[in-house]
Order: C-alpha cells, then sequence, then structure tokens
C-alpha cells in the first residue's frame, strides 16, 4: 500500500520519465536529503564523518565510475585502484603547481586526466572482452603502481614518496588539510556526490547509456542495428575513469590527506571497488551507493560485535571478515546477481500489492 499508484496521474512524457515518478519516492528522497545535509552535520561525531560518511561517500562515487563500465557497459575492470591513483596524483600536482587554482576546478581537472589514461587503456577493449580484458585493465593497474613508484616527479621528489594535500577553500570554507572542519569536508562531499550521481543518473537513461547497454547485452547486434561499439566502449571507459579519478581525488584530498600511492590505491582497492557493485547491485545507481554503505559499515560491524562482544582477537576477526566476505559474494552471484539493488526493489513491488503480496 506504501507504494501504491492509485491517483498519481502522468499528464507528460517528461512527468512519466522522471527519476523520482512517484510521489512516496520523492517524500523518501526529501527526508534522506533533511537527515544527510541537516541532521547528521548537527549531530555527529568526528569520528562518524571520517569513519563512516565520508568513505562511503567517496566509495560510492568511484563504485558508480565502475558500475558504468561494468554493469552498464558490460566492460570488466580491474584497474579501479591505478585510476584512483591517477586522480589523486593529478590532484596533487594541480594544486601543488597553482595554489591559486579553484579547488573545484582541480577536482575536475583530476577526473578529466584520469578520463584521458582510461581512454588509452581502453583502446583494447574493441579487440578483446571478458576474461583478457580485465587482464588488460589488471596490466594497467600495476603499470600505474609501477610509475608512481618509481618517477619522483609525482611525489614532488619527496623522498619519502608520500603526497601531502595542503589546505584548499571552497567559498571561503576550509575544506582540506588538518585544520578543515570535519563539518565542512563531509558537506563538500556529500554536495559533490548528489550532482555526479544525478548526472551519472541522467546518462544512463540517455542515448548514450542506451547504446552501453545495447553493447553490453549483445554487441554483435548492437553493431547491426547502428550502434558503433569502439565509440561506445571508448565512451564508457572514459567515463568512468572520470568518476573513479574523481572519487581518488576525493579520497586523497578529503579523506586520507597524505598517502603513498602505490600502497593506498593498491590491487585491493581495485577489488573492493568491484566487491561494491557486485553486492549492491550490477547496472545500477542506487546499488551503487548501497554497495559503498554494506562494503564500508560491515568490517565496523563485525569488529566490535566479534572483538567487543565476544573477545576475539583482532587477527581473527580480520580473518573471519575476509571469510564473511568471500561467501558473501558467492551468494549474491548466485541467489541474487543483481544485488541489494534488486532486494529493495522487489521489496517495494511487494508493497505495491500489500497486504497480498505475491
Amino acid at each position: 500500500m506504501i507504494y501504491r499508484e492509485a491517483g498519481q496521474f502522468k499528464t507528460s512524457y517528461p512527468a512519466d520519465q522522471a527519476i523520482f515518478p512517484l510521489a512516496q519516492d520523492r517524500w523518501f528522497m526529501a527526508a534522506l536529503m533533511v537527515v544527510l545535509f541537516v541532521v547528521i552535520p548537527l549531530t555527529a561525531t568526528e569520528y562518524f564523518f571520517q569513519v563512516v560518511m565520508i568513505p562511503v561517500l567517496m566509495y560510492s562515487v568511484a563504485a558508480i565510475g565502475l558500475n558504468l563500465l561494468t554493469g552498464y557497459c558490460g566492460q570488466l575492470s580491474l584497474g579501479t585502484g591505478g585510476f584512483m591513483a591517477v586522480g589523486a596524483v593529478a590532484c596533487f600536482k594541480l594544486t601543488t603547481w597553482d595554489p591559486q587554482m579553484s579547488f573545484v576546478l582541480v577536482l575536475f581537472l583530476s577526473g578529466l586526466i584520469t578520463a584521458l589514461v582510461g581512454l588509452l587503456f581502453g583502446i583494447p577493449s574493441l579487440r578483446i572482452k571478458g576474461f583478457y580484458l580485465a587482464v588488460a585493465t589488471l596490466a594497467a593497474q600495476f603499470f600505474l603502481s609501477w610509475l608512481f613508484n618509481k618517477i619522483t616527479w609525482f611525489q614532488n621528489d619527496n623522498p619519502s614518496g608520500t603526497i601531502t594535500m595542503p589546505p584548499r577553500e571552497v567559498f571561503g570554507f576550509l575544506v582540506t588539510g588538518a585544520e578543515a572542519s570535519p563539518v565542512a569536508r563531509y558537506l563538500f562531499v556529500l554536495i559533490v556526490t548528489v550532482i555526479l550521481a544525478l548526472v551519472a543518473k541522467n546518462i544512463v537513461r540517455s542515448a548514450i547509456g542506451r547504446s552501453w547497454m545495447a553493447v553490453r547485452d549483445m554487441d554483435i547486434a548492437a553493431e547491426l542495428i547502428g550502434f558503433r561499439p569502439f565509440k561506445t566502449k571508448l565512451m564508457a571507459f572514459s567515463v568512468s575513469s572520470f568518476y573513479v579519478g574523481f572519487a581518488g581525488a576525493l579520497a586523497f584530498s578529503m579523506w586520507l590527506g597524505s598517502v603513498e600511492t602505490a600502497e593506498a590505491f593498491d590491487i585491493n582497492q581495485s577489488f573492493q571497488v568491484l566487491f561494491m557493485i557486485i553486492i549492491g547491485g550490477l547496472g545500477s545507481i542506487t546499488g551503487s551507493f548501497m554497495g559503498a554503505a554494506f562494503i564500508v559499515l560491515m568490517p565496523i560491524v563485525l569488529t566490535n560485535t566479534m572483538v567487543g562482544g565476544f573477545g576475539m582477537e583482532a587477527v581473527v576477526a580480520k580473518h573471519f571478515e575476509f571469510i564473511f566476505f568471500g561467501g558473501l559474494i558467492i551468494f549474491f552471484l548466485i541467489v541474487e546477481p543483481l544485488g541489494l539493488a534488486r532486494l529493495w526493489q522487489i521489496t517495494k513491488e511487494k508493497l505495491r500489492l500489500w497486504p497480498f503480496p505475491h
């Protein structure tokens, strides 16, 4: 009954194609925005901002980027961590090269530089697919890690090999550096994430998104009906890399502050973001947020439960965490390949027929 459309009539095509056509969904999103923009900034602690909210939002952007490529276009990538490193290094080089440059412009250019790098590594996607494409992107991951580790120019010749984000302001508010307020950093990341999510949602609903899904479902048939697979795949790689690079710049500047790129954005990051879209749901923007929240929050819950509740050693709890996530990945791949987003969709469909769910 909660989601019944009785009395809700669409009188125009734009109304029928709205992102949230049901009033119930619009009310839910409005309430969620109030919680995110008002309640959390007024009540949350610094720990909650730094350990939960900022990582969830940053990883959501990365998951959206990978989902555009893998979930919507069907091109498997294992180089997400490397592309995040490109975004982080680009952010560092741009902000140290011109300290007066707008920080928003720095983030945008970081994503654009990563998009160009992704475009380069996406060229083999015309000839190879599936497992072989995954191996090619995995090679990109290792090559980029080696490049940033060996060439000290990327760290401004810092002997320690680390890059550190200097303080930067946006509209007079300090958002980076040790002196930046956690609330200011959180609100900035939240605003950026909402904008990027809306852009991604509209992209997948446009002709570009339809061409991605056509190539994903059957690339030969898509080519026969007029789509150009090479152009479509390169577009997917570039847009996906832009989002992933943007997420890497956010992680470096707003969350970590100081990193060694070869270690902070290693292959584990690539698998972590891949797990997010598998658990959250392939081909779903909402699933990207669900997967990111699940992957970030579940280790915290497991650690507090096993170490604090059952008195386990931290090392044992960490191993159990690996076992849990491995089993969960297998479960979702077998039982519900479309992830948490599909479970949420099924729940809403049952609510439409309540109290007689089928």
